[in-house]
């Protein structure tokens, strides 16, 4: 019994961090749901279940407890998911007092083993069972007959209302009983005056349905039960929002607390966060505000702090509107409410209010675009001198995530990142610890390094939490495990397990549903799979609609993909406007990622014009800036697009070195696509160095006929070993072209680029039929014309596209 007494039901310490052990206020209710938790208690006691699910029900009391009155339905149903005999045994136990007489009510409650009547209990007597059961004992013992005979109607109203409805007449008797079933503690006298003092004392709050869409009234919510509500559903907004309650039904809950308490500050509070989730600007402001007035006027901080309670709510008033406007974007309310929140700090020599500010100073400063390096490094030194630990690790990764984008080396970001792992394992700050793993998962995926962003990835998805774990929330619903699946989903798409990415997807979907604030991270990435999808599939009509999607999430991505599907369409002049317009835009707001991507689309549109030579310098800019900041997919993808253009300049054979200089970290960390296409490059830049091809200007050996000096025999026999020599030479590089294209078609193939593929067949069959395999090019070729037939559209030029 040692591992059952350390569970929450036997234990009066453990309330969940929600309650104090003395849960029952003044005044408190018998009601037919008070009876069925007694029920439950009861065949706990009585049945023999297995441990598992007695820890499961042991959990499971303190919510039903301090939570507000279920439905007998709902109660079933809690109970059955963790002991289905359990519930049986509860439900027959109701029918028999419901469907008996008033005896057998009152032999149910002669019968209850308590810790106070059998020695053989397994309750503690001060536990919070134990003071529960003694407290409706109690209060049941202190009943008038009259009042019994009431409980014992609501008793069957009860029971039979989960199976049928009620009738007008019983719903009649309902509310007559209703108007006079007060069942106190602290009276046995049943008179008016009594009732309506006590009603004054400790008013509850509403009678609503909290735990779902059933308007059913389940009787009045006391104070306790509106604190634990409140809690509960600000703990899983934080930690799992998709297990709190849907924005609406919670805004409904919370005007019915409002109304018949309008000073409760903790409902004006849970009311700005569930504001933030539907990014309700007015509706969040306004209860940030009443929250602040309602905690100044309840003076419970004046009490405690004197006048020092009134100013610190002010300034903190101050510096979460900051906050506030900070997130919606508008920064200069953000800045004029900071600057108040810091004059305020300031004349009452809050020193760790003033470190807050300071925090909000420079993330509003980078919001904003400009330089706050300076900014944050003050906010780290300041924080360390007054021992704020999250303060100083939140703002050295910030100084990392800066560093990362100014070009900064990895083993530099790295180590500042493991310094700050440090300090979070130390002070067992869960939530940064997580955010650290996820930028270094981000960081290895901008470098280019995708085996390292996957072990990170993975490492965070199997770590487990530091937070307690209560309301039976299993895992932490926030930002950074957000990131982390979809950096893992873009992962396998991009190796083509497109499948095992619609699953990541689902489960995303499912925690994070597309009302709550981080589901714009999947949906973006999800829509960006699916239009690099169709771009690489060449199904243009199914990747144009998506641009429209991306721009609500992202103006700048959607500028970026509605320039490539123009270019794709041949709108050569309109994809270049947006170009320039989003080049500018990217360098006014220091996106490295972005001013090389758009570099490299500006270079393929001078390939369409056959401006290879005017594409050059754009893509060596585009190289030094990508090696600047040691961004090495950009790098490799740069390098593609060199080979492309000195290849069409007439160069292969440095096309060819530039090639194999990206040709490592491309199958090594590359997408499948960027397997592919490197390596048709690079059979195409073999077959022009060997000769093959449908502009072959004749064998290399060939030059030296054309001499008009009649060769010495010395001279004859040098001229025909050389011209075995190459002719080796080019039979060798076709070989290695010939392996390079079953490669190509191998990666187009999982991907299912079609165009690409018939792009494979193509030189397939020309490079077979000149090396006089005549069996491999009719197949070659047949594959050709089938894929052309299916494709039933024009193949574009080869040069114009990588």
């Amino acid at each position: 019994m040692a591992s059952v007494h350390e569970s929450l039901y036997f234990n009066p310490m453990m309330t969940n961090g929600v309650v104090h052990a003395n849960v029952f206020g003044i005044k408190d209710w018998v009601t037919p749901y008070k009876i069925s938790i007694l029920a439950l208690l009861y065949e706990m006691t009585a049945s023999k279940i297995s441990l598992p699910e007695r820890r499961r029900l042991n959990k499971l009391i303190l919510p039903l407890q301090q939570g507000p009155d279920l439905t007998l339905g709902q109660f079933l149903k809690t109970v059955e998911e963790c002991c289905p005999q359990t519930a049986y045994a509860v439900k027959l136990r109701l029918h028999e007092i419901a469907d008996g007489e008033m005896k057998d009510m009152e032999y149910f409650f002669s019968t209850l083993p308590t810790p106070f009547t059998a020695f053989d209990s397994e309750a503690y007597k001060t536990s919070v069972v134990g003071l529960f059961m003694r407290h409706m004992i109690l209060a049941y013992n202190k009943l008038s007959f009259s009042q019994a005979y009431k409980l014992y109607k609501l008793l069957q109203h009860y029971y039979h209302s989960h199976y049928a409805k009620p009738t007008d007449g019983q719903m009649g008797l309902m509310v007559l009983i209703a108007d006079d079933s007060d069942m106190d503690l602290t009276s046995t006298e049943d008179t008016i005056g009594d009732r309506m003092d006590k009603e004054e004392q400790d008013t509850p709050l509403h009678e609503s349905e909290l735990q779902g869409d059933n308007t059913e009234s389940r009787g009045p919510l006391s104070q306790k039960q509106a604190e634990y509500f409140l809690a509960r559903q600000a703990y899983l907004l934080k930690n799992d929002e998709n297990k709190a309650l849907k924005p609406a039904v919670l805004q409904e809950e919370l005007n019915n607390m409002l109304k018949f308490n309008p000073d409760f500050a903790e409902a004006h509070y849970l009311n700005y966060l569930n504001s933030m989730r539907v990014q309700d600007i007015f509706l969040s402001a306004h209860s940030l505000l009443h929250y602040f007035d309602r905690l100044i006027l309840s003076g419970n901080e004046g009490k405690s702090n004197g006048d020092e309670g009134y100013g610190r709510s002010l300034r903190y008033a101050a510096l979460n509107l900051a906050s506030l406007h900070c997130r919606f974007g508008h920064y200069q309310q953000a800045d004029l409410a900071l600057q108040e929140a810091i004059r305020i700090a300031q004349e009452s020599n809050d020193h760790v209010c003033l470190q807050h500010c300071l925090s909000w100073l420079y993330t509003l400063e980078r919001m904003k675009g400009s330089d706050s390096t300076v900014l944050m490094e003050d906010s780290v030194k300041m924080a360390a001198h007054f021992c704020l630990p999250y303060l100083a690790s939140l703002g050295i990764q910030s100084l990392v995530q800066q560093g990362a984008t100014q070009g900064k080396t990895a083993h530099k970001l790295m180590d500042a990142l493991k310094d700050t792992d440090i300090l979070h394992w130390k002070h067992s700050l869960s939530e940064l610890i997580e955010i650290s793993l996820t930028q270094t998962t981000s960081i290895w995926r901008m470098y280019g390094k995708s085996t390292m962003a996957l072990q990170q990835a993975q490492l965070l998805l199997n770590m487990s939490s530091l937070e307690p774990v209560n309301f039976g929330v299993h895992q932490n619903n926030t930002e950074a495990f957000a990131v982390a699946l979809c950096h893992l989903a873009e992962l396998h798409a991009e190796q083509g397990l497109f499948s095992a990415a619609s699953e990541i997807f689902h489960h995303l979907r499912e925690q994070f549903p597309p009302h709550t604030q981080h589901a714009k991270l999947w949906m973006l990435c999800d829509l960006k799979i699916q239009f690099d999808k169709h771009m690489n599939e060449r199904k243009y009509h199914l990747a144009e609609p998506l641009v429209k999607a991306i721009s609500a999430l992202d103006k700048t991505e959607g500028l970026y993909r509605k320039a490539q599907v123009l270019s794709a369409l041949n709108r050569s002049t309109e994809a270049y406007n947006i170009l320039q317009r989003l080049q500018v835009h990217s360098e006014k707001t220091r996106c490295t990622e972005m001013i090389i991507r758009v570099m490299l689309s500006t270079a393929e549109l001078h390939w369409e014009s056959s401006g290879f030579s005017t594409a050059l310098p754009v893509l060596l800019q585009a190289l030094a800036l990508a090696r600047q900041h040691h961004l090495q997919s950009l790098v490799s993808e740069t390098a593609l697009h060199l080979a492309v253009t000195q290849l069409m300049l007439g160069v292969p054979e440095q096309a060819l070195s530039v090639l194999h200089e990206a040709m490592e970290p491309v199958l090594a960390h590359g997408a499948v696509i960027d397997k592919g296409r490197a390596m048709l490059l690079a059979a195409r830049c073999q077959m022009a160095v060997a000769g093959f091809g449908p502009n072959r200007q004749g064998h290399p050996g060939n030059k030296h006929t054309s001499t008009n000096l009649l060769p010495t025999r010395i001279h004859l026999l040098n001229i025909i070993t050389l011209s075995l020599f190459m002719v080796l030479v080019d039979v060798q590089l076709a070989l290695l072209a010939v392996g390079s294209l079953n490669e190509a078609a191998a990666y187009f193939s999982r991907l299912n680029c079609k165009e690409r593929l018939r792009d494979v067949h193509y030189l397939q069959a020309q490079l077979y039929r000149s090396l006089g395999q005549t069996l491999e090019s009719n197949k070659s070729a047949m594959l050709f014309r089938l894929l052309d037939q299916e494709l039933q559209s024009p193949a574009p030029l080869a040069s114009m596209r990588l």
